[in-house]
């Protein structure tokens, strides 16, 4: 069988992750990247493995053997890459967001559409297999009915004064940032395993770094780089480092998440817990391979990853024994691998993966909490 060939549009922090992921497949080979000038993607290229590197991603988009673009940039990129990646008849895997507005996202939906590509999200955190164990266990009626949900998503790389990223620059990251940023994953990840819908949201912002230390030099993300002192800029800084979101679901149900970017120790945790009629359930992303299940009567459970333990429907998302730890970097490939089935079967297929109205989805959401943060009142989720 011939393989499905792929090009990569930008190579910092998730760029290689998909790479990696599409390389796990064996369905599919990477045969081509960009990077903002020729020399950069040349030595990204050499690095990789990657036969085919370009300067320009209008390049990359103009090679006929390239089948399926992965768009790896920053936010502010994403709809102009899409729209001409569509426009030249690639299927397309974008990073979160969409696009910086939902207008944008509304268009890129309704091109893809049109189209008949397959144009997915990376919105990965649905993946992993004990999330999936828990959306069937609700799909089964197994927590009754849905009272309440809480959670948080916690990190600690903006944790001091000199760490610095693009994504802190509301031109190049959007209004929002750690809602945005990984706000988005959780309320993906909660609404795809609850079948709920998010109906009004009250928010309310805080950042604490009100000015930062710029490096002067390039400083890829989670790189954890300190440089001289003499290397920084003082800038000012008007994104959210924090937020907390009060919710209010369709069913009636209610909720509350916290997303922190300086929270000390806490290097990349999503965290939900789901209140239910008969029982609760709660999954940690830095403990993965377990679920707590929670009785009112009789013992509290912890449930470990083994898919003969699991319901059908998720075992899919498992490729090893119990016992065997599946990850971060297992979620990206059985998205990815959801989407090429996709790709290879058609849209008509009816396969699950995440798409571009989920993405516009979390643009709406996004766009409600800035708005109830900055009016400090309950929005209504369109």
């Amino acid at each position: 069988m011939e393989k499905i060939k792929v090009g990569v549009i930008g190579t910092g922090f998730i760029g290689p992750v998909h790479i990696e992921a599409i390389r796990r497949q064996g369905t599919a080979e990477v045969i081509a990247l960009s990077e903002v000038n020729a020399e950069l993607a040349r030595t990204k290229a050499n690095m990789l493995g990657i036969e085919k590197s370009y300067g320009d991603y209008k390049e990359l988009l103009a090679d006929p053997e390239v089948q399926i673009v992965h768009i790896c940039t920053p936010n502010h990129l994403h709809y102009e890459i899409a729209k001409e990646a569509i426009a030249a008849g690639k299927n397309v895997v974008c990073e979160k967001p969409l696009a910086m507005n939902t207008e944008e996202g509304k268009e890129l939906v309704e091109l893809a559409d049109e189209s008949g590509l397959i144009c997915a999200m990376h919105l990965n955190c649905r993946a992993y297999p004990m999330v999936q164990q828990i959306r069937q266990m609700v799909k089964k009626g197994e927590l009754g009915t849905i009272y309440a949900v809480n959670g948080s998503y916690q990190q600690d790389w903006l944790f001091k004064e000199t760490d610095y990223s693009w994504r802190l620059e509301k031109q190049f990251s959007g209004e929002s940032r750690a809602v945005a940023d990984i706000g988005t994953h959780w309320f993906d990840t909660v609404e795809t395993v609850t079948g709920l819908k998010t109906k009004k949201v009250c928010a309310d912002f805080a950042t604490f770094h009100k000015t930062r230390k710029k490096p002067l030099k390039p400083v890829e993300t989670y790189s954890g780089k300190v440089l001289e002192p003499s290397d920084y800029e003082d800038v000012p800084i008007d994104t959210e480092d924090y937020a907390t979101v009060l919710i209010k679901f369709d069913n009636g149900a209610h909720g509350s998440f916290t997303v922190n970017q300086v929270a000390a120790g806490r290097k990349n945790r999503m965290y939900f817990e789901i209140y239910g009629s008969k029982c609760a359930v709660a999954f940690d992303s830095e403990k993965p391979n377990h679920i707590w299940i929670g009785n009112r009567d009789g013992s509290n459970q912890i449930m470990m990853k083994d898919p003969s333990l699991m319901h059908a429907e998720a075992r899919e998302y498992n490729s090893y024994p119990g016992g065997h730890t599946e990850g971060f970097a297992d979620t990206s490939k059985h998205t990815v691998r959801r989407i090429y089935e996709a790709v290879t079967k058609g849209k008509k297929a009816g396969v699950d993966y995440p798409r571009f109205e989920d993405g516009y989805r979390e643009l709406k959401l996004c766009s409600a909490i800035v708005e109830s943060a900055g009016k400090e009142q309950w929005v209504d989720v369109e």
